[in-house]
């Protein structure tokens, strides 16, 4: 259990930091794709922020504390923290690169959540694979 709950909380801090991201280029995009661009960020971190809390909830389930600090979400986070106002093309493909990696973090936790015997737990868990599949794809698509 002891490994199930370390990879929730980093796929936890690594969720939240895609959130605050996807937010932080939200508020600064910039170009001739503003509206898009700014209308779909908007449309993801809304959607990862509405599974913040209960994937926070998930952990406290396991008997576990949820990590709530930035800078335990600074040491946990496989999500790398942006603090440049970069071009919207860029902005596209760091978010695109953060969503694949997230997909690839939450299977981790997924495949041991299995191991485990943890099933609503994983259930969680490939839902947030999908979401952020999606999120993928939505990304992909708009910088083709």
């Amino acid at each position: 259990m002891n490994d199930l709950i370390k990879a929730a909380k980093i796929a936890f801090a690594s969720e939240f930091s895609f959130y605050l991201k996807a937010h932080f280029f939200h508020w600064n995009v910039e170009g001739i794709y503003f509206q898009e661009l700014h209308s779909l960020f908007d449309t993801i971190y809304t959607e990862v922020y509405g599974a913040i809390d209960p994937f926070a909830e998930q952990i406290r389930a396991l008997g576990a504390y949820a990590p709530g600090s930035n800078s335990r979400f600074s040491m946990l986070s496989h999500i790398n923290d942006e603090t440049e106002v970069i071009p919207a093309e860029a902005m596209l493909a760091e978010l695109l690169q953060d969503s694949d990696s997230m997909v690839l973090v939450l299977k981790k936790v997924y495949d041991i959540a299995e191991q485990e015997g943890e099933h609503g737990f994983s259930n969680f868990l490939a839902e947030r694979m999908d979401a952020h599949r999606k999120h993928s794809w939505m990304l992909r698509a708009s910088s083709k």
